[in-house]
This record gives C-alpha cells, sequence and structure tokens, in this order.
C-alpha cells in the first residue's frame, strides 16, 4: 500500500507539471484543501486571497493560471526525499526559477500530502517565508507583482 500511496502522490506533481486542468483535476479529491503559510511571498506577489487553495477548482486555477505569471519561464524542481507511511507522503523539495521581476528564486519546501486512493485530499506546504520574500522582493516594499 505505501508504494502505491507513494505513486499516486508523485503522479499528483506529473499532473501539476502538465498544466493541463482535467489532469490536475483527475488527481484531487472533490474536497481537496492545500494550505500554506498565510502571506507568503507567493500569495502576496499574486496578490491572491488565502481562501483560494481550499477548494480542488481554486487549486488547479492557481496551478494552470497564476503560478506561471510569477515565474513565467517555468520552474525546476528538485525531489530530495519522498517518504511514505500510510496513507501520507512526505516531500522535500528544491524549487529554482526566474521571477516576473527578473529576479533568482531558489527555495526548499517540504510537503505533506494525504491520499486517499489516488488522489490528494489534503496539501500541506512548508518553505523559508523570510527567504521568500528576499527573494521576490529584495530590499522593496512586498507588493503584488502581477495583475
Amino acid at each position: 500500500m505505501t508504494q502505491a500511496t507513494k505513486d499516486a502522490a508523485i503522479s499528483v506533481w506529473q499532473a501539476f507539471a502538465s498544466r493541463d486542468p482535467a489532469s490536475i483535476r483527475n488527481v484531487l479529491s472533490d474536497d481537496c484543501a492545500w494550505s500554506a503559510p498565510p502571506n507568503n511571498a507567493t500569495q502576496v506577489a499574486l496578490g491572491l486571497p488565502a481562501e483560494m487553495l481550499e477548494t480542488r477548482e481554486g487549486i488547479i486555477s492557481f496551478r494552470v493560471d497564476h503560478f506561471r505569471r510569477l515565474f513565467p519561464e517555468g520552474a525546476q524542481f528538485e525531489f530530495t526525499k519522498v517518504v511514505a507511511e500510510g496513507d501520507t507522503v512526505v516531500f522535500e523539495q528544491r524549487m529554482r526559477a526566474t521571477t516576473v521581476n527578473g529576479r533568482n528564486y531558489d527555495n526548499r519546501y517540504c510537503w505533506i500530502f494525504e491520499m486517499d486512493g489516488p488522489r490528494v485530499r489534503r496539501i500541506r506546504e512548508y518553505m523559508d517565508t523570510h527567504g521568500g520574500y528576499e527573494m521576490l522582493f529584495g530590499a522593496e516594499a512586498p507588493r503584488t507583482l502581477v495583475a
């Protein structure tokens, strides 16, 4: 069961990378929710409400429409560790990208996925929030970077 759960969680990342709404919808449970640190740099730079990630359609919109606005050249994801037990999969990840304002972004993340069979039902995201602000805004005041 653990390997099947791990494989299902990895397929979530593959669907996210596809940016295809139908593929993403297929790997999210109907009541899927994603929690991230409130007012993190990505949310501020995109001017998005915190509630956006509380629904499956909001998650799809973020992955398909909004993420690319902040990182227009895409992003490179490197998974350094993936651990699964029961219905839970934990990913350690490094993300590198160039931001819309030309700054280098290189942050580390920890993701916890609670799976419901082949679909994810809860996503918890942890990252270096202070570093995220420095990478996106430098010495400038945090603000919406893209409308």
